[in-house]
């Protein structure tokens, strides 16, 4: 890739990322400004989630709705923590067509709600892990920019080596 704004050199328009708009493709200050603030942010949000899950459970703890309820309610948030976390792990890594099963399917949405309400803390924690490596979703976004970057300077060249044939074949007439 070439040095400056790769977006004034082709034609092609870098798609925003959330929180971050187009300042992934340079990388400038503001970029890493970004990426320190969304970090901070995912890790608060994360702790607080904790927090307020341990206030849910401690409310039944307290309730003494008995220990085979208070198990399942711990398993159940560790589990969806764990999913939700898989879930945004993969869609910040591989993009959003890389789910499968019930997790790409639009029509299991009740699912995911559940999941996401109860697992939010272990989506938060990898949005935060994410956020330590690169921009949240940035290593998709830059794969596809770069690819539709060099698709466009193909067709920006193709023209001209065919102009250049063209002009061959008449010189030999």
């Amino acid at each position: 890739m070439s040095e400056g704004n790769p977006s004034a050199t082709s034609s092609v328009e870098a798609p925003s990322l959330r929180w971050f708009g187009t300042t992934w493709v340079d990388r400038g200050p503001d970029y890493w400004l970004r990426r320190v603030a969304v970090s901070v942010g995912a890790l608060v949000a994360a702790v607080a989630g904790g927090f307020l899950m341990r206030l849910a459970v401690q409310g039944v703890i307290i309730a003494k709705t008995g220990s085979f309820i208070e198990i399942v309610l711990i398993l159940a948030i560790a589990v969806c923590s764990c999913v939700g976390a898989l879930r945004t792990w993969n869609v910040l890594t591989q993009g959003k067509e890389s789910l499968s099963g019930w997790m790409a399917d639009d029509k299991s949405i009740s699912v995911m709600l559940i999941v996401g309400f109860v697992g939010f803390v272990g989506s938060l924690v990898a949005y935060f892990l994410r956020s330590l490596v690169e921009a949240p979703g940035e290593g998709v976004a830059r794969t596809r920019y770069e690819l539709a970057v060099a698709a466009a300077a193909r067709r920006k060249a193709a023209p001209k080596a065919g102009a250049k044939a063209g002009a061959k074949a008449r010189r030999r007439r």
